[in-house]
């Protein structure tokens, strides 16, 4: 390889990785307090529907809090279902109304550090006027 191989070949894989810990970053969020939270999953809540489930892939073990941030539209937060790795359920009695661009409290899971498979939420939108709401779930270890 010459000179300017190893460079072009050098200069690609500097990007490469730059790229990678700019989308590593974007699935992290500092909630201000107790440390950084990762992003589980994300769906569009939309006016038609009162319910919907995020599958959590990936690494999904071992997280003591979740919290739900809403981007787009406000919506009204009724109460949540954490199925964990185990296949045992916890309810959430989330009851929030949750404003445009903002996010729940954080909400302990029972038991400590629990593995997540899916984060069930049923909710309400508020108004047809405001759009889709994107809501976003994140959870602390």
């Amino acid at each position: 390889m010459n000179k300017l191989q190893r460079l072009l070949v050098r200069s690609v894989a500097l990007a490469l990785l730059s790229g990678s810990a700019v989308a590593d970053n974007n699935d992290k969020h500092d909630g201000g307090r107790g440390g950084s939270w990762e992003k589980l999953g994300k769906v569009t809540a939309t006016h038609r529907a009162d319910h919907d489930r995020i599958k959590v892939e990936g690494r999904n073990d071992d997280f003591r809090k979740l919290k739900f941030r809403v981007t787009d539209s406000p919506l009204n937060m009724h109460r949540v279902i954490v199925t964990h790795d185990s296949g045992a359920p916890e309810s959430l009695d989330v009851r929030e109304n949750i404003a445009k661009d903002s996010e729940t409290r954080a909400i302990d899971l029972k038991g400590g550090k629990r593995s997540i498979r899916t984060i069930e939420f049923w909710y309400d939108t508020k108004g047809l006027l405001n759009g889709k709401a994107d809501v976003t779930a994140y959870g602390q270890r």
